[in-house]
């Protein structure tokens, strides 16, 4: 059970209702990230908002899925991971050993998405501080400033929804059920 109320279009504060009806058609049913959000109308709002920046990136969709499974398994966040297990197995048309070692935070056998997932977990692991090397290694896959930058926007999405979704503990919509997700404590030991 979850330890905040998952608001639905008729109990949600007034100004969160809209974003709930435009969430429910757009992914045909109503996740729970989006009813927990929609107990703070602006982190609602913030959510859509920079998940729609986000899209605009010029990381591919594959590459900015890397980034949020990524970031989900290291906050320990199992809603997330199985939600961007389906966005990254429906849309993004990623193999499965992709998704797979994604979920594992092992190596990912597929060189550019890998350097994404490394890049990701360092710019969590030092806020942003990675050192030369590391910002090197990542440039040698393909990526430029722009695509580093964009991670770390990512990573921003990311800390948003898998801190709200640790905080509230929604239940996985039965819709994401098939990427569920019950991976190791991360290493800052939050599951």
């Amino acid at each position: 059970m979850a330890r905040l109320p998952l608001r639905t279009i008729v109990d949600a504060p007034e100004e969160a209702q809209p974003r709930l009806d435009a969430a429910e058609k757009n992914n045909g049913f109503l996740p729970n990230l989006v009813r927990l959000l929609a107990n703070a109308p602006a982190a609602l709002e913030t959510y859509q908002t920079v998940t729609a920046i986000n899209g605009r990136a010029s990381l591919s969709l594959a590459e900015r899925e890397a980034v949020q499974i990524t970031a989900a398994v290291t906050h320990g966040c199992g809603f997330c991971v199985a939600g961007h297990s389906a966005i990254a197995d429906k849309k993004a048309k990623l193999e499965k050993p992709i998704i797979d070692a994604l979920r594992n935070g092992t190596g990912v056998p597929d060189i550019r998405i890998d350097a994404v997932a490394r890049f990701t977990e360092t710019v969590i692991a030092s806020r942003g501080s990675v050192n030369d090397a590391e910002l090197a290694a990542f440039k040698a896959a393909g990526f430029d400033d722009q695509a580093a930058l964009e991670v770390v926007l990512g990573v921003s999405l990311a800390t948003l929804c898998n801190f709200a979704n640790n905080l509230g503990q929604p239940e996985l919509n039965a819709q994401l059920a098939p990427y569920e997700w019950k991976g190791a404590a991360s290493p800052a030991g939050v599951q």
